[in-house]
């Protein structure tokens, strides 16, 4: 047994054998004395961690290794937005695009006119009753006629400079059609899917949009190059899902036939009252007075489907979308994207006009008519097959 404490200045028995002066420390290749511990120089640094190398540690790897998982993450998140913000507009872009009706429009056939350097997209507004029921066709007046007929007949024109120009061609104009057996009749007959006739090849070929498509072809000499057609219903889901649209009628206008019953002045309309606005025919010049409505109705519309509070709220954006791909049949060619640049072409700084009108007369067999002004219309006509503005001499009131 040891005794502990030794008397004034002298150690005792435990620390004569565990605390000698000198003590050593065995290190791999050499042995390193080490003083004791009342000599260490009060300045002397404590001691350091060391890396497995012998590297002296000071901490810092540590940090640099917490900053880089830092970055590493921030850098993967970025990763992850960007493909989302590409992905899902995307996605969103075929899913919309799968759900667009496609139609045969742009046949080819002989004689048809070459391309041309201007861009073309026939709109033709349809009576076709698809998709409505009982209750919508009694509240919208729409009558319970099968088939489907052409209410309006449109052709926008974007030259290779300049502004877009909307051509309305009246449906009742007097053209050569593209149905075998048939002369000339209203543009609007070869639209008809009851009137048919039999081809060299002893196929029946009913009326539609390809048979419309190229009676116009041939009558003007102008290439149609995009094919949009929107009916009744879609008509009225569209404006509803905008929120309605601001049109501004000069006189009170009161049509049984076409539901519609309002004051004059500018004020907002629904699907179902702007349906009528653009119907009716119960006005002085009938169809020319039609054509004038239909394309302020269309402006209103991509002016408000276009507007920033539409655009960028999903409320509104969405249900747009939805109820515009239900609504517009295209050409078995076309895509979303030709129909968006259909949409902005139409949005503003576009030109509105119509096939220049010669006269109306009324024919045995056929009834009214209009025949086109041939100086003005074929003047218009060139300009387009040329991918030139259209003239304003050209251009009817």
């Amino acid at each position: 047994m040891f005794r502990r404490g030794g008397g004034p200045g002298k150690p005792d028995e435990f620390e004569k054998l565990y605390r000698s002066r000198e003590s050593e420390q065995r290190v791999v290749g050499e042995t390193r004395r080490i003083p004791p511990a009342d000599q260490v120089p009060p300045h002397r640094p404590p001691k350091r961690r060391t890396h497995s190398a012998g590297r002296e540690y000071d901490g810092r790897g540590h940090q640099r290794r917490a900053r880089e998982r830092r970055k590493k993450t921030a850098r993967n998140t970025l990763v992850i937005v960007l493909v989302l913000l590409l992905v899902i507009p995307g996605g969103f872009y075929l899913w919309a695009d799968s759900r667009l009706e496609r139609v045969d429009a742009l046949q080819d056939y002989e004689g048809r006119p070459d391309r041309q350097p201007g861009t073309t997209y026939m709109i033709v507004g349809s009576d076709s009753r698809e998709g409505l029921d009982d209750d919508q066709i009694r509240e919208l007046a729409t009558g319970r006629a099968e088939g489907r007929r052409t209410d309006t007949l449109m052709v926008l024109y974007m030259p290779r400079d300049g502004d877009p120009t909307i051509v309305s061609v009246p449906r009742d104009s007097y053209v050569p059609l593209a149905i075998p057996g048939y002369a000339d009749n209203k543009i609007n007959t070869a639209f008809a899917d009851s009137v048919c006739g039999t081809g060299e090849d002893g196929e029946e070929v009913c009326g539609g949009p390809g048979p419309l498509v190229q009676s116009f072809e041939q009558a003007s000499g102008v290439r149609i190059d995009h094919y949009v057609e929107i009916g009744m219903g879609g008509f009225v889901d569209l404006v509803d899902a905008v929120g309605g649209v601001e049109l501004c009628p000069e006189e009170p206008m009161v049509d049984p036939k076409a539901g519609l019953d309002i004051e004059a002045g500018c004020q907002e309309m629904d699907g179902g009252t702007a349906l009528g606005y653009v119907r009716t025919r119960a006005t002085p010049r009938a169809d020319l007075d039609r054509i004038q409505r239909q394309r302020e109705f269309f402006s209103a519309l991509i002016q408000e489907a276009s507007a920033p509070s539409t655009m960028f709220n999903p409320f509104k954006s969405v249900p747009l979308v939805v109820a515009g791909t239900d609504t517009f049949m295209v050409d078995e060619g076309d895509k979303l994207r030709h129909l968006a640049s259909m949409l902005m072409a139409m949005r503003g700084g576009t030109a509105t006009t119509a096939v220049p009108v010669g006269s109306t007369p009324t024919l045995d067999g056929v009834g009214s008519v209009v025949l086109w002004d041939e100086a003005r219309s074929e003047q218009m006509f060139a300009a387009m097959r040329e991918g030139e503005p259209i003239p304003e001499e050209a251009m009817q009131d």
